[in-house]
């Protein structure tokens, strides 16, 4: 029996796989047409993979030519590798958003970004821009990505800070190196990361690590919410301890 013919054989993404795929050094930019022929797939199929793909920020296009970026390389941190692991985690972070009533996401960190893996939205709109599995958002701005940053190896630290612009979002935002060092160093020491309104006016948001058996964070959950609606005080009584057992929860799953 091969693996196709078993239900341990995820169709759907190994067709998303033999997309990426097709592409190579003597097929660094395809049309559509181009793609569909070379892996088998209809165009339709074809081209809800390119623009999958194009969202997650793995390729792009000029309106006919599709080609990969260099994000692509990113695949080998377990992202899209184990995204049948990540849908597990999926329970946790609705339990989250229905107890609290706010929303629960959970996010890796590529590069100088937080990419969203997971995420359980509440009623309430927390962000000007809409949220969803794949938004990128800045690292040094986020809670979880204060979180992941915190979580990095010194010497992959020490190359994020010399190659970031910590861009100003609101007043209130990290924008120097010697600042944002500090910060880390503070989540690092208390396992968790509290962003006031850093990112967006009136956006509070709370992180916490997600560790592997060996203790390395490979990943971030949070809780966001509006600071008009709750407060710092709220906030750290009230979401943080049901945040570190989500994790637990989460971090079971991720070791599964």
């Amino acid at each position: 029996m091969t693996k196709k013919e078993t239900g341990d054989f995820v169709a759907s993404f190994a067709r998303g796989l033999s997309v990426i795929r097709s592409f190579g050094a003597d097929h660094r930019r395809q049309t559509l047409s181009d793609v569909a022929d070379r892996t088998g797939l209809t165009r339709a199929t074809a081209r809800r993979f390119l623009i999958t793909l194009s969202e997650l920020g793995l390729a792009r296009s000029d309106g006919k030519h599709f080609e990969l970026t260099p994000a692509v390389l990113e695949l080998g941190y377990a992202y899209l590798s184990s995204l049948d692991v990540w849908e597990a985690v999926q329970p946790s972070l609705d339990a989250v958003s229905r107890d609290l009533d706010e929303s629960c996401s959970a996010a890796v960190l590529e590069e100088a970004e937080i990419v969203y893996i997971a995420r359980a939205a509440s009623r309430h709109r927390i962000l000007s821009i809409g949220l969803r599995v794949g938004t990128r958002l800045p690292a040094h701005a986020t809670s979880m990505g204060q979180v992941l940053l915190a979580g990095l190896e010194p010497a992959h630290l020490a190359r994020y800070l010399r190659g970031v612009t910590l861009a100003g979002y609101t007043p209130r935002t990290l924008t120097r190196k010697a600042d944002l060092e500090a910060r880390l160093e503070k989540v690092r020491a208390e396992g968790f990361a509290l962003c006031d309104q850093e990112l967006e006016h009136g956006l509070l948001s709370l992180a916490v690590p997600v560790r592997n058996r060996r203790g390395a964070v490979v990943a971030a959950i949070n809780v966001s919410t509006q600071s008009g609606r709750t407060s710092v005080d709220q906030v750290m009584a009230k979401f943080l301890p049901r945040l570190k057992t989500a994790a637990v929860e989460v971090a079971q799953a991720v070791r599964a």
